[in-house]
């Protein structure tokens, strides 16, 4: 039978009861229940006693899995690259969110409950990420993953290095050329932040020591692109690097620890499976692609057990899609590295759940199935992993944003929205995401 129920309203008791849970951290549990009070998770297991003022959702001969993460996305955005200058900290992905992207709801279908919104790969280091819930339908602010860390886009290779890119007539190309260049460029933005966080520190320490009828001291002057840096020296951002190479990527991490931080991530990494162990070592993880690869050169040494492989080695690996056909599967992505390279099947569902949270710093909030984090969830109609299953409903904080049974069609979603009164200032809600 169909799931067919009302969406509970926010701040309610709800119950997902007889379901085959696949918690991502103990095990599966099956026949189930799993109680959302106020938007998180209250209880989990086999023999919950459900509230008799819980609303109900039975998951008979459903599986229900935690929301799945998408570590690497363009998904509602209006803009992807600031192309003009190889350092572009200062941008911000916040700025250009869509609310009404219609890829939001197609990836809801897939299970989809959080994504990381990243600028393209044109520069060395690029713009300032968002991590985002997809609450489709609400106020773009609604969109936020409050509290979650800061992010900062990075990347090597051949986007960086524009080997693709013909500059019109007498136009000059843009520096670096080379992964030379590349490297440079990282490592005197990271001198000049040093050099700017110690004029700062200065400035403070001379206000500390202001005495009586000394005049204030004068502020150094404000570079938000070196705000940014300065932010991932203190370690309050998080450096997520668009990689291929494993040569490239033991650059990063060379630079990274001689100047103090740590990289987050390699996004796609498909080398990652030759450098395991110092990934493993530096605490890095990769979120790469399941089996795309060969497009470029760079991506030429790809092996489909890339992902089981850097598992095996100790490295926290994810499955991302860096496309919006391929978030509405990632399910389906992930059971690839049970195929390729024998990952478990634990290990498979966490790639795309738990190791993403992990790789994003939000593994405390969201990732898997447990008492205290938010009720992100997917119900299945079948195992997650078999080809013929499908998500037939996913919840947000406890509150239904996707449901097979009683879905309206995309266009009449957002032409409800075009009706709602405008929001922040008088902006107007207008149809059409950013594709």
């Amino acid at each position: 039978m169909p799931l067919a129920i009302p969406v509970p309203p926010a701040g309610r008791l709800v119950a997902i009861t007889n379901a085959t849970i696949m918690t991502a951290t103990h095990g599966t549990i099956p026949r189930g229940t799993i109680l959302v009070r106020d938007g998180r998770i209250a209880e989990v297991g086999p023999n919950v006693v459900v509230p008799p003022d819980a609303q109900v959702i039975d998951a008979q001969g459903r599986w229900v899995t935690p929301g799945i993460i998408d570590e690497h996305s363009h998904t509602a955005i209006e803009a992807v690259n600031e192309g003009t200058n190889s350092i572009t900290a200062e941008t911000r992905i916040q700025d250009v969110l869509r609310e009404d992207a219609g890829a939001i709801y197609r990836q809801l279908a897939g299970g989809v409950t959080t994504i990381q919104v990243y600028h393209g790969s044109a520069n060395t280091i690029g713009g300032q990420s968002q991590l985002i819930k997809l609450r489709f339908g609400l106020p773009d602010d609604s969109l936020l993953f409050a509290g979650a860390p800061l992010g900062q886009k990075f990347a090597l290779g051949e986007n960086v290095r524009q080997t693709n890119f013909q500059p019109q007539p007498g136009q000059a190309r843009r520096y670096p050329l080379s992964r030379m260049g590349v490297e440079e460029v990282l490592r005197d933005a990271f001198t000049r932040a040093q050099a700017y966080q110690r004029e700062w520190q200065a400035y403070d320490s001379a206000r500390r020591a202001l005495r009586r009828g000394q005049a204030e001291p004068v502020p150094p002057r404000r570079d938000l692109q070196l705000d940014a840096l300065v932010e991932i020296l203190q370690g309050r951002r998080l450096v997520h690097c668009h990689a291929y190479r494993s040569d490239e990527m033991l650059m990063m991490l060379r630079v990274a620890h001689d100047f103090g931080f740590r990289v987050a991530s390699f996004e796609h990494g498909l080398e990652g499976y030759k450098i395991a162990d110092e990934l493993a070592a530096a605490g890095t993880g990769v979120s790469t692609f399941a089996d795309f690869w060969a497009y470029k050169l760079e991506a030429w040494d790809a092996i489909p057990e890339n992902a089981a492989l850097m598992a095996q080695r100790g490295v926290v690996v994810s499955i991302n899609s860096d496309d919006e056909e391929r978030a509405r599967r990632l399910y389906q992505e992930a059971a690839k590295t049970i195929h390729y390279g024998g990952a478990s099947e634990e290990e498979a569902l966490r790639m795309i759940t738990l190791n993403p949270a992990r790789q994003l710093g939000v593994a405390d909030r969201v990732g898997s199935i447990d008492v205290g984090k938010d009720a992100d969830l997917a119900i299945f109609s079948g195992h997650p992993f078999a080809p013929g299953s499908r998500v037939e409903m996913t919840l947000i904080d406890g509150r239904v944003f996707f449901d097979r049974n009683t879905a309206p069609t995309l266009e009449n979603t957002i032409e409800q929205m075009r009706r709602q009164p405008p929001r922040r200032g008088g902006r107007p809600v207008t149809a059409g995401g950013a594709q």
